[in-house]
């Protein structure tokens, strides 16, 4: 079976172990781009971008842990 192009937003928050609330909080805010569909407006993300969502994460991640060790003064 292929890989499906959209996710809903409980696909999402159980895929990065959040709330319904905090997934519909990023998209709402931007953060995690998505589109919605249909004639009830619902929410879908598309893999791709979750996926590139994600490595953004770990490279802010990275880069605030390295900040924070090169402000860390040396006992």
């Amino acid at each position: 079976m292929a890989e499906r192009r959209f996710l809903t937003l409980a696909d999402v928050g159980e895929i990065l172990n959040i709330s319904s609330s905090q997934t519909y909080a990023l998209v709402r805010s931007g953060e995690l781009p998505a589109i919605q569909v249909g004639g009830r407006g619902q929410w879908r993300v598309e893999t791709r971008v979750l996926e590139e969502y994600i490595a953004k994460a770990y490279e802010k991640t990275a880069s605030a842990v390295r900040n924070e060790a090169d402000s860390t003064p040396l006992a």
